[in-house]
């Protein structure tokens, strides 16, 4: 996991601190931390498992953000990253729900291949890794969520927070994780359900990043003649 943790400590120093990616780099950062000092501590009964789901799904969000053609689940986010209309915290919103509704299906996956073993054999790693994360989500939201007042006028705000669910997003990719075991040996299929899953959850990644700012009104909405 140190690998990790080094390539997303490059990026945030790479990176303009309110470019979109920056913004979810940091506070994904801060978990995997935590995730890796949780295992180092044998809070994980299998150790050895969880630190190959949690490598190999960090490196599904570090590949995406590095590579020339993004998955269709991330082109979003990086698309917006420095949109003046959009928010951070709609920018961190958006890479958990690229990197959990999409990345933690296929990581489940890629660690079976590896252990050689069904997603069962991985399932309580998986709830711990995701009780982890859901510290993800309380720290955006703490960090990044703007103030009454700023909320009270950004109302669809409001309204796109309340659209997306950490719970149902896990839910779901444990659910994608389990098809696409069972889809292992019809490659087409598979590779079919993949693609579908990369474009639905790039839709509503879209829907997140929807501009909520006064800026982006103004540039939006012309003043007619």
């Amino acid at each position: 996991m140190e690998a990790v943790l080094a390539r997303m400590r490059a990026l945030d120093e790479r990176l303009p601190a309110q470019d979109g990616v920056a913004v979810f780099n940091r506070v994904y950062m801060t978990v995997t931390q935590t995730l890796h000092r949780r295992i180092g501590q044998g809070e994980f009964p299998a150790p050895r498992q969880a630190q190959t789901l949690a490598v190999r799904f960090a490196e599904r969000y570090l590949t995406a953000v590095e590579a020339d053609r993004a998955p269709a689940c991330w082109r979003p986010l990086l698309q917006y990253r420095r949109h003046p209309g959009v928010r951070p915290l709609q920018h961190a919103l958006a890479g958990i729900n690229a990197h959990i509704g999409h990345d933690l299906a296929l990581a489940v996956v890629s660690t079976c291949h590896a252990l050689d073993c069904p997603p069962a054999a991985l399932e309580a790693d998986f709830h711990r890794v995701g009780d982890t994360l859901v510290s993800l989500e309380e720290r955006i939201r703490e960090d990044l969520m703007p103030g009454p007042d700023l909320l009270e006028v950004a109302d669809p705000l409001t309204h796109l927070l309340g659209s997306w669910s950490l719970e149902r997003a896990r839910a779901g990719a444990w659910a994608s994780a389990r098809l696409l075991w069972t889809l292992r040996r019809s490659p087409d299929l598979a590779e079919e359900f993949e693609e579908s899953l990369d474009a639905g959850v790039g839709l509503v990644g879209r829907c997140l990043l929807t501009p909520t700012g006064r800026r982006s009104a103004a540039r939006c909405c012309p003043t007619p003649w």
